[in-house]
């Protein structure tokens, strides 16, 4: 699942990649004024690192790296990792590790999942708190990437 969404993540980027370029070089070649306008691969690379989908060729940039920030967002995703390890241990696995003992009924499957639905929807929680808002930041403040409205 991961891969895939990391291939998704580099469609969408190569997509913004390439709609941002093409009609800048189509222009230029169109009027063939001067050097034809093409990013440096510099560029580029720190696109596919940045927390962003939208391509420009520069960025709001902070001056310096605070390393306790990002060692604290870094502990953040540990934290909730290890959290969404208790939860599914205490809550989820019981469920269905006794329903998995008795003979098949449609009402023990019902109770199971609805039993897990809590849970579930805690680990959904503590899943986007820890990639959309430690380790983007995190990733985001190592770039020196200014910009950090991931939410709007």
């Amino acid at each position: 699942v991961s891969i895939s969404i990391i291939q998704v993540r580099l469609v969408m980027k190569a997509h913004s990649f390439v709609r941002e370029n093409v009609p800048k070089v189509l222009s230029s070649v169109k009027e063939k004024t001067g050097p034809v306008p093409i990013p440096r691969i510099t560029q580029y690379l720190y696109f596919l690192f940045a927390p962003t989908l939208i391509y420009r060729d520069n960025y709001p940039r902070n001056p310096t790296i605070r390393w306790g920030y990002v060692a604290t967002k870094f502990a953040q995703v540990l934290g909730s990792l290890f959290y969404a390890y208790y939860i599914f241990v205490r809550l989820c696995i019981p469920q269905f590790r006794n329903s998995s003992q008795e003979t098949f009924n449609l009402r023990g499957l019902v109770l199971c999942i609805f039993n897990s639905i809590l849970p579930g929807v805690l680990i959904l929680f503590l899943v986007f708190f820890a990639f959309l808002h430690c380790w983007l930041n995190a990733f985001a403040e190592m770039l020196r990437f200014a910009d950090r409205m991931f939410y709007k």
